[in-house]
């Protein structure tokens, strides 16, 4: 299976999905779009994962990059690929789909938990979970519903936290690749966004959280979405 992930800064990494990919031993490349890098034509990836970053997609002006992702994540949907897209990756699927991206209610910066819509119960992924879980979140913006997708989780402070578009496409507000070490990257580099608020964490509250439910998680939807992948590979032989 070949893998393409797009990063936003350079402290938003894959965190455990370089480890996921690592175990599967599965081809990888990446496209670091705040550097100007180009980005790859939708024939070299099977998984297009799309992370998280500090820009906003309702400031598409001052990102103009973002509109090529926009454009690719859209062409991927259409070609039959999987895509996830993680915080702002879930706002720019949800653009590629035609909903625009909002900010959230709240700004939502810890671990809390979200909860599972009822509709979530037939997902493939989320009805392996329990209906409130916790997960990492770290924004203020938060994606549009695409028509024709399925909202699967909302939080106290955000109604839209999860969604899924036909059975291969999922965005996800929150997070559930960040490692102890990638979260004091994070703290590190956005201070700021630990302003306290309802829904804000301490960064010593931060650190000292056990994630490995969470980074557990993060396992689970990559191997669906491989499964779907592989599925489609046999059927095409």
């Amino acid at each position: 299976m070949r893998i393409h992930y797009i990063i936003h800064a350079p402290f938003e990494k894959l965190g455990m999905i370089e480890s996921w990919i690592e175990k599967n031993q599965f081809q990888v490349s990446g496209t670091h779009t705040y550097k100007g890098e180009k980005l790859p034509d939708v024939s070299a990836f099977d998984l297009l994962i799309l992370m998280g970053g500090p820009q906003s997609v309702r400031k598409l002006d001052q990102y103009p990059y973002l509109r090529d992702e926009i454009a690719l994540a859209k062409n991927a949907i259409q070609q039959g690929k999987a895509v996830l897209g993680i915080c702002l990756g879930a706002q720019l699927i949800g653009e590629a789909l035609g909903a625009r991206a909002e900010q959230s209610p709240c700004r939502e910066v810890g671990i809390y938990p979200v909860h599972a819509t009822q509709e979530a119960a037939a997902d493939p992924f989320f009805k392996q979970l329990p209906k409130a879980f916790d997960v990492i979140h770290w924004h203020n913006d938060m994606p549009g519903l695409p028509k024709g997708s399925v909202l699967l989780a909302s939080s106290a402070g955000c109604p839209r936290q999860a969604f899924r578009y036909g059975d291969r496409v999922y965005g996800l507000q929150f997070h559930l690749e960040i490692t102890p070490e990638l979260m004091r990257d994070m703290i590190e580099h956005c201070r700021d966004d630990l302003k306290p608020s309802d829904y804000v964490q301490t960064a010593e509250q931060l650190v000292n959280q056990d994630v490995t439910a969470i980074n557990q998680k993060m396992e689970k939807i990559l191997d669906y979405l491989a499964s779907c992948i592989a599925k489609t590979k046999v059927k095409s032989t």
